[in-house]
């Protein structure tokens, strides 16, 4: 029994250790699937997500799941501390039988040491009997020191990774409106030139690359909602991605080239939240309303900024063909997170062609329609 209590309180400390490792320091995706936080992260968002759709939607569900994110990083921080310090106080429980005649005290009052050992706390109730014992209670006082700096100093990594996202969503939500829309973003630019069009999907291309770092070493940021009501990072990400599909099929040559390398880069977020959350594509649901209503809309839009984009069959067929590359992806981790997609266009504001945002440039502009 003690061997196995022995072996059993090792391998929870290590697996507790390569987890913290794997989370805090390492920069690069893990990708194997059987890991400690995947666990738990599946389970406490599996319960918090059930308990979100006992409200109807609307604020104050948005507000419960905004809980979420930053309350797992603290729950998750004592779920290792916790099998640090069981993990310890059964090795510790374990050794006591090397000291012949010591008393033998009970697993929980060792688990109690421990708890004291890696905090540091230093009661000194129970005292260990052989040198192996003391020794390994120096060991876990040091990986309490060690346990505590990391992860106080892991927390702003992930909250810069988090701000630097939600920026570029505050800049968005100025030219897509709130909910965003492909007509409405398109609408935005239909008075400036196909160059300023360029430059801002390449600004998005470069935010997609940093989000593809941060999503992939850090899978938690996806649970971060936007603290700011109805931003969200993957609604936005939608937008940008119909724009960008838009663009490449029935765009010219010349002005597809960034929609292109920006449409890679956003399909590519998709990729890597999907793997490191473990959410297979929705390849059943329906894809977002995109009906002829909807096509008048964007083509009337699209060409005030491009006049010769074509709507031919070709173009129509593009834009299915690229829409069935990322609309699985979307609809997985929208149905997964709990995150609204948008529409192509703003139903209320159809006949007006673009956002109430694009109607107040215009006329600060002097270049009402």
């Amino acid at each position: 029994m003690p061997v196995i209590a022995f072996l059993a309180g090792a391998v929870l400390v290590m697996a507790t250790l390569i987890d913290a490792f794997e989370v805090v320091l390492l920069p690069r995706p893990v990708r194997r699937r059987i890991r400690l936080n995947s666990y738990f992260f599946k389970v406490t968002w599996d319960a918090w997500a059930w308990c979100a759709g006992l409200w109807p939607a609307g604020r104050r569900r948005e507000d419960f799941l905004g809980v979420y994110g930053p309350f797992s990083m603290v729950m998750l921080f004592v779920l290792w501390a916790g099998s640090l310090v069981v993990g310890f106080g059964l090795m510790q429980w374990a050794m006591q039988g090397l000291a012949p005649g010591a008393r033998f005290d009970t697993l929980v009052s060792q688990v109690i040491v421990s708890g004291d050992a890696f905090f540091t706390l230093g009661y000194g109730d129970i005292v260990p009997q052989h040198t192996l014992a003391r020794l390994l209670v120096i060991l876990e006082a040091g990986t309490g020191f060690g346990f505590i700096a990391l992860n106080i100093g892991y927390l702003p990594v992930l909250y810069q990774h988090f701000t630097r996202r939600d920026l570029q969503l505050i800049e968005f939500s100025a030219r897509a409106g709130s909910p965003p829309t492909a007509a409405t973003l398109l609408g935005w630019h239909a008075h400036g030139t196909t160059e300023e069009l360029e430059r801002w999907l390449r600004d998005w291309e470069i935010w997609a690359s940093d989000l593809i770092e941060s999503h992939a070493v850090y899978p938690m940021l996806a649970f971060y909602r936007s603290q700011h009501e109805g931003h969200s990072w993957l609604g936005s990400l939608a937008v940008v991605l119909d724009v960008c599909t838009l663009l490449i099929a029935g765009a010219d040559d010349a002005q597809r080239h960034q929609a292109t390398a920006t449409f890679a880069a956003l399909r590519r977020i998709l990729d890597e939240a999907s793997e490191s959350l473990q959410v297979p594509p929705a390849h059943g649901a329906p894809p977002r309303r995109l009906d002829a209503e909807a096509m008048c809309v964007l083509v009337a839009t699209i060409r005030r900024i491009i006049p010769r984009w074509h709507d031919d069959d070709g173009a129509l067929r593009a834009i299915r063909l690229l829409r069935a590359t990322y609309e699985p992806r979307l609809q997985g981790l929208a149905a997964y997170l709990l995150l609204p997609l948008p529409d192509w266009i703003n139903p209320a504001m159809a006949a007006e062609r673009f956002s109430r945002d694009a109607v107040v440039l215009q006329l600060t502009r002097g270049r009402p329609d």
